[in-house]
């Protein structure tokens, strides 16, 4: 039986507040969402102002990221380079950029979505909230 890591509350909650921080500090709307490497929800946030749909956009975002290990911006990079079968590949809503898995280990243990703002934005807030692990 092999073992790996997997997000505690204790490392969500250290997520989610340097993410909803870099968000604050750049004064950002946007919503953020933590799920598990099966792409299960473990936080939602909303900050005031940011639109209601994402909420969606980043749930999708992270569940993409976990489930295919990877940036959600790839599955974006993909599409947009041509490859458009990708749009019809199961489970993942939100190839977008914005989605960042979280890695421990050398095992994806989940994913962090943001959404309201600049793509790239989005993905600099997630980048932020999964910095805060190595960092603590």
């Amino acid at each position: 039986m092999k073992s790996k890591p997997v997000l505690g509350a204790a490392e969500v909650k250290t997520i989610a507040a340097a993410a909803e921080a870099e968000a604050l500090r750049n004064q950002w709307a946007v919503s953020i969402a933590i799920v598990d490497d099966g792409g299960h929800l473990l936080w939602l946030q909303r900050l005031d102002g940011a639109a209601p749909i994402s909420t969606r956009i980043c749930q999708a975002k992270a569940r993409t990221a976990a489930l295919g290990r990877r940036e959600s911006r790839v599955y974006e990079e993909m599409i947009n380079g041509g490859r458009t079968s990708f749009l019809s590949a199961p489970s993942l809503e939100g190839m977008l950029e914005g989605g960042v898995p979280i890695v421990s280990d050398g095992h994806c243990v989940g994913a962090v979505g943001v959404s309201g703002v600049k793509s790239s934005e989005d993905a600099q807030i997630a980048r932020a909230g999964i910095a805060a692990l190595s960092a603590g």
